[in-house]
């Protein structure tokens, strides 16, 4: 049982550094070589931690050869575009001025109701707003609306708008974020000051948001409910 706990603590610490070093991609946006690696290491964690016999070594090796793999893949992909349309395909237009475009749909084994719950997922719901999608290389749609249906801009208005600057989470749950205090042009001393104008101490924050112009929002913890 302590072998096994052991393994299992060992073998999650080695596929979170490497996972860490590929990027940080979320599952519906891995590429085709990503997925292969990341179902490969699934299927070869499993192995030492159910074989006590077999050295972790021999389990340990194969997963740091395939996270080396991948890096290498990636770099040469930058590298080469072709290569990386080998790999990863190519984007593929699936609507082309409002028509569909079947050929395409098949070449892709798309169904029609994969077509429009992808489409829906884009806020578009009917066929005439649509100038063009096209389905990326992760397997995700991009939709380009026709003017006539696309939101208006404040610069296509005339209209002039300040730009607040971005709003960040400096302090969750008690604890400061030095890297959002920094994104916002601030400091800690800052922070610590508009906490306690709010009369409230650090470890009473749940949450607060700042920009860079000095606006911020805090957000006091809840008191836990007796029972």
């Amino acid at each position: 049982m302590l072998i096994s706990l052991i393994r299992t603590i060992l073998l999650y610490i080695v596929i979170l550094i490497g996972v860490r070093i590929m990027g940080k991609r979320q599952i519906s946006q891995l590429q085709t070589s990503e997925l292969v690696v990341t179902l490969l290491i699934s299927e070869l964690a499993v192995m030492p931690i159910q074989e006590h016999d077999e050295p972790i070594l021999n389990g340990l090796l194969p997963i740091i050869v395939l996270i080396l793999c991948e890096i290498i893949v990636s770099l040469v992909m930058l590298k080469s575009g072709k290569f990386r349309r080998a790999v990863c395909g190519k984007p593929i237009v699936v609507i082309e001025n409002g028509r569909i475009l079947q050929d395409q749909m098949r070449k892709l084994r798309m169904s029609t109701e994969d077509l429009f719950e992808q489409l829906r997922q884009n806020d578009v719901f009917y066929l005439q707003e649509i100038a063009y999608a096209i389905i990326e290389t992760n397997g995700m749609m991009s939709v380009i609306k026709n003017p006539e249906y696309d939101f208006l801009t404040p610069k296509e208005m005339g209209v002039k708008v300040k730009f607040d600057g971005l709003e960040v989470v400096v302090v969750s749950d008690g604890e400061i974020s030095d890297n959002s205090v920094k994104l916002c042009k601030k400091d800690r001393a800052w922070v610590l000051g508009c906490i306690a104008k709010a009369g409230l101490s650090l470890q009473e924050v749940f949450l607060m948001t700042a920009r860079m112009d000095g606006t911020h929002k805090i957000i006091r913890k809840e008191q836990k409910k007796a029972g």
